[in-house]
């Protein structure tokens, strides 16, 4: 694995802004773009390994700015001004053919990155997104939640997947309050949602397929499907025994629905 920090500059109202931005690479081949969700960047760090280890592929796995011990800009503030830094860094890097990837608000972004037609991008999977407002059908609130309450939401056996916070050392509960605080600055003022995004879904064509765990309970399985409706001709594809981030519980299951819908869709078209 190559870690990098690459300085990706931005548009803004008031001038442009530079962003350093940690990015971890594995492996050669077709391109994926691996986006965390808000328990940060090691929620990924071990799909994108055997991702890379066990298929041809490139794995490159940013880490937003904010999370990990990394720095936020003032600037950077919503999902979609990280989709905007994420196609801008696949325009410096001029990949082509890339499949973005993304787990709950990782998945978010994900959708932003779909909404902006990239060339650069041949297809998109939403694992376990969040970002959409379904009635009956909330996001559970991280932040409203204890460690423990949200393992029981998040796993279909918890038991394997329990986090002691008593264990964490100073530096790593620095790091864990930091993400839990930059996670509720990019997901704004209404609880893991934006309340527009469901409606704007209807103008993405790239090809996307939606995988769910089915015993998610942070955002359950009947979120995904309506999440999957809104896109047209999303595909849903339901993943049995596991929560809200299959990519840590069954990645043995998510890595050949990733994988497959990927080919299904790669163009080897380079973009200039």
């Amino acid at each position: 694995m190559t870690s990098t920090t690459r300085t990706v500059t931005l548009a803004h109202d008031s001038g442009g802004f530079r962003v350093d931005l940690t990015v971890d690479e594995r492996g050669e081949g077709h391109p994926f773009l691996l986006l965390h969700g808000g328990g940060g960047p090691q929620t990924v760090a071990a799909f994108a390994g055997l991702l890379a280890e066990q298929r041809p592929a490139r794995v490159l796995t940013p880490v937003h700015p904010g999370f990990g011990g990394t720095v936020r800009p003032e600037g950077l503030t919503d999902v979609p001004a990280l989709a905007e830094l994420y196609v801008r860094l696949l325009d410096d890097l001029g990949l082509s053919d890339v499949t973005v990837v993304g787990n709950s608000i990782g998945g978010w972004i994900a959708a932003e990155i779909a909404l902006l037609r990239s060339e650069r991008v041949s297809s998109v999977v939403l694992v376990n997104a969040v970002g959409i407002h379904v009635p009956g059908h909330p996001v559970a609130d991280p932040a409203t939640l204890t460690p423990a309450e949200l393992s029981a939401l998040a796993f279909h056996e918890p038991a394997q997947f329990a986090v002691d916070p008593s264990t964490f050392s100073e530096a790593q509960r620095a790091v864990a309050a930091a993400n839990r605080a930059t996670l509720q600055v990019y997901s704004g003022p209404h609880d893991m949602t934006d309340p527009t995004l469901r409606e704007r879904l209807a103008k993405v064509t790239q090809p996307v397929l939606v995988a769910w765990g089915e015993s998610d309970r942070v955002a359950d399985a009947d979120y995904g499907r309506a999440f999957a409706a809104a896109v047209p001709d999303a595909r849903f594809q339901l993943l049995h025994r596991t929560g809200h981030m299959p990519q840590v519980e069954t990645p043995g299951q998510l890595l050949p629905v990733v994988w497959d819908f990927a080919e299904a869709y790669a163009t080897d078209r380079p973009v200039d």
